[in-house]
């Protein structure tokens, strides 16, 4: 089963980085104040990118790995990304 490690443009132009098995039912979960404490404080905006990952430990690794990166290294991940 692929994983996806995805990216989210909050209202307040920050951006949340997340996992899951199905992308669509969580930025649904996100955006009815349903998803993660961050995104309940800062509402999505919009669905920005999605990455495809074999399994969960390495979608977990790629999150981290995005975390780490500044706002504009991620919005420079955007354009390699699958469409969202």
């Amino acid at each position: 089963m692929a994983w996806f490690v995805y990216l989210i443009e909050c209202q307040d132009g920050s951006l949340y980085t997340g996992v899951a098995v199905d992308v669509d039912r969580r930025y649904a979960e996100h955006a009815a104040g349903k998803g993660a404490r961050y995104t309940r404080s800062h509402p999505p905006r919009q669905l920005l990118a999605r990455f495809e990952h074999p399994d969960r430990s390495s979608a977990l690794k790629a999150e981290y790995a995005i975390k780490q990166l500044s706002a504009t290294a991620k919005r420079g991940l955007i354009d390699k990304a699958q469409p969202a």
